[in-house]
């Protein structure tokens, strides 16, 4: 085996400018395939980073609450009661953070907005306060009742800066109709198209508008230590909050948002429980991650066959140069399954020397582009989540890459190895150069 693995490397040594034109079209198979899914890393990443600093815990517990059919307002009540469970009931609790949700129109002197409102204790929001970069003002600003924080788009279409005011309009848990004025406190940068939908007041402030007890919020955001524990901890919620007595929503792999519609035509009143992972609150933002594996899967076949097509093209003109060589091997005894190794090992030696040749050249285009900063053009911003071309490459993906392509490599190449075998001795000997 060893005499065959030199063989098969001075075969490429040889042949340097073939094995330099067919290694270099591998490598740049492997690189692309690799910036693709830092890419598509890179994408959820932003979406798991923006959706559980904007949106979703990890796990989220939050309450529909009827007071009558034909009524129903994302609202939790008795809160604390709950809160209590979930600390007894999950060890794996990293922290947890109440918000307050509802959606609003919200008005200034030049323009209105639709959008989701955040009610939040500041003081608790540990992890929104290391995520978000404000461009002005102060998060503490949102210690004080009736004050708001926008982001920079909201801002801009508002036409409002710190300090200006804005009305914000919604319909109350019985039906009616409510105002409040609020001060823009803090105005932060985007954080890609999620954070379009919302913006974020005190607490105090959303029960104000929405008429609240104060035991009262939308939803308990559970973080996780680890988020391999997601599918247990989610599961265990539901059987222990169901036998603590509470009313549970069948499971729904959509955002709460959605589910509203729905709860207005049911017939039951008081409050139920939804247990939801961030995945499902964000369900609706996926398809760019998919679009981009399936964007991927189709790139990376094409360019397979390209390259499939071209490592058996070169191996029959290697046999054809070689057929003398390997009737003379054939007739000194050599098997059959060695001349099949001999060219199997030279087309693995081939792949894995440009596999990693690409995945190492891949990853340096990758931090290269992070290192950049670039601005990602807006009509790109919907499908990369980001306002900031942001690319993830993962050890395991590129190992999975090099080891992807050297074994498709290796796998095309048994054809013209079989070939190579069959040939006749005699035939093969006085074969013309």
């Amino acid at each position: 085996m060893r005499q065959l693995l030199i063989i098969a490397l001075r075969n490429l040594g040889t042949h340097r400018r073939r094995s330099l034109m067919l290694g270099g079209a591998i490598a740049g198979v492997t690189a692309l395939l690799v910036i693709l899914m830092g890419l598509a890393n890179g994408i959820q990443q932003t979406l798991l980073e923006s959706a559980t600093t904007l949106l979703t815990g990890h796990v989220n517990v939050a309450g529909f609450y009827k007071p009558a059919p034909g009524q129903g307002s994302p609202v939790l009540v008795e809160y604390p009661k709950v809160l209590e469970h979930l600390k007894r009931e999950v060890p794996e609790l990293d922290h947890v953070v109440q918000r307050g949700r509802g959606w609003v129109r919200m008005v200034s002197e030049s323009s209105a907005l639709q959008v989701g409102l955040v009610g939040i204790d500041v003081s608790q929001e540990t992890r929104l306060r290391k995520a978000v970069k404000l461009a002005e003002g102060s998060m503490d600003a949102l210690a004080k009742p009736g004050t708001a924080m926008l982001f920079e788009d909201q801002a801009k279409r508002l036409k409002v800066k710190v300090g200006d005011s804005v009305t914000l309009l919604a319909s109350t848990t019985g039906g009616a109709y409510n105002s409040v004025d609020v001060r823009v406190g803090a105005i932060a940068y985007n954080m890609g198209v999620i954070s379009s939908f919302n913006i974020f007041v005190p607490d105090t402030t959303l029960r104000g508008l929405y008429r609240l007890r104060e035991d009262s919020t939308g939803a308990l955001m559970l973080y996780l230590k680890d988020l391999d524990d997601l599918p247990q901890v989610q599961q265990r919620l539901r059987v222990t909050l169901a036998a603590a007595g509470y009313e549970l929503m069948e499971p729904d792999a959509r955002p709460f948002w959605t589910k509203l519609q729905g709860i207005y035509r049911q017939g039951w009143v008081g409050q139920r429980l939804d247990i939801t992972s961030w995945q499902q609150e964000i369900s609706f933002l996926q398809w760019s991650v998919s679009t981009l594996n399936g964007l991927t899967g189709v790139l990376t076949f094409v360019l397979l066959v390209i390259i499939a097509v071209g490592v058996m093209n070169t191996l029959w003109i290697a046999i054809r140069e070689r057929t003398q060589e390997v009737g003379t091997m054939r007739a000194i005894g050599t098997p059959r399954t060695w001349v099949v190794i001999m060219f199997l090992l030279e087309a693995l030696c081939l792949g894995l020397l440009s596999t990693v040749a690409g995945a190492v050249l891949g990853t340096l285009v990758c931090a290269l582009l992070n290192a950049l900063h670039l601005t990602v053009p807006t009509a790109m911003r919907l499908f990369l989540m980001s306002d900031e071309l942001h690319l993830a490459v993962e050890p395991s993906s590129v190992l999975a890459a090099v080891a992807f392509i050297t074994l498709c490599t290796a796998f095309v190449s048994l054809v013209p190895s079989f070939i190579a075998a069959r040939l006749s001795p005699v035939t093969a000997m006085h074969h013309p150069e």
